[in-house]
């Protein structure tokens, strides 16, 4: 028995300005969406191999009562392996809220990170060459 692949679903405010926000400073597609017009419920979408799905609070809630009480956004962070994080960091730097700037890990990655419009922190890094 073993797990095949992990996709987030990231519960949000707005799934359609978390669309606009995810395609235009991170280059992400959206793959499908409930409905399919108009004000979204859900969305899923994409990047390469990176999978990525957004639930309105409100739809959520109604699928999982549990949920109702807490916050959106996340106490978790979301951390992206990337093939050019500073052609990344240069494009988006003026967009978004960062919150750690670019520098070089003990780990050996180069990495920065920002806030999203939910409050989830994003973290994109980039393997050092060796």
């Amino acid at each position: 028995m073993g797990f095949l692949s992990l996709t987030p679903n990231i519960i949000v405010d707005d799934v359609n300005e978390t669309i606009d926000f995810y395609q235009n400073i991170l280059g992400f597609e959206m793959i499908s969406s409930v409905p399919e017009r108009g004000k979204l419920d859900w969305a899923m979408m994409k990047n390469g191999d990176t999978m990525l799905m957004f639930q309105s609070k409100e739809s959520i809630e109604n699928e999982l009562p549990i949920l109702n009480d807490l916050p959106s956004g996340g106490s978790f962070t979301l951390f992206f392996v990337v093939d050019d994080v500073m052609a990344i960091f240069e494009k988006v730097k003026s967009e978004v809220d960062i919150v750690q700037d670019i520098h070089t890990t003990f780990y050996d990655m180069i990495e920065f990170s920002f806030s999203d419009l939910n409050g989830v922190i994003v973290t994109l890094a980039q393997q050092i060459a060796s």
